[in-house]
């Protein structure tokens, strides 16, 4: 799974709109859907807004290594 893929399973497990996800993190709704399509390539600042988020955190393990550790808190989407 690519790093698009990644965001939008993350996206679509929290339950948001890609609106709804934008306004949480911080990042442009046309930027997103950009990120999204892989039209675009998300720079290291968007990523890192994704990571870094309270509410987001639990995934960072997995997006940056595809690894697991539910003993930690961190987990995948699903």
């Amino acid at each position: 799974m690519d790093l698009p893929e990644k965001m939008k399973a993350i996206r679509a497990q929290e339950g948001l709109t890609q609106s709804e996800f934008c306004e949480v993190v911080g990042i442009s709704i046309s930027s997103w859907k950009k990120y999204e399509a892989g039209i675009t390539e998300m720079g290291l600042q968007p990523f890192l807004k994704v990571a870094n988020h309270e509410r987001f955190r639990k995934y960072a393990l997995w997006l940056t290594t595809g690894e697991v550790a539910p003993e930690s808190g961190q987990v995948r989407p699903g």
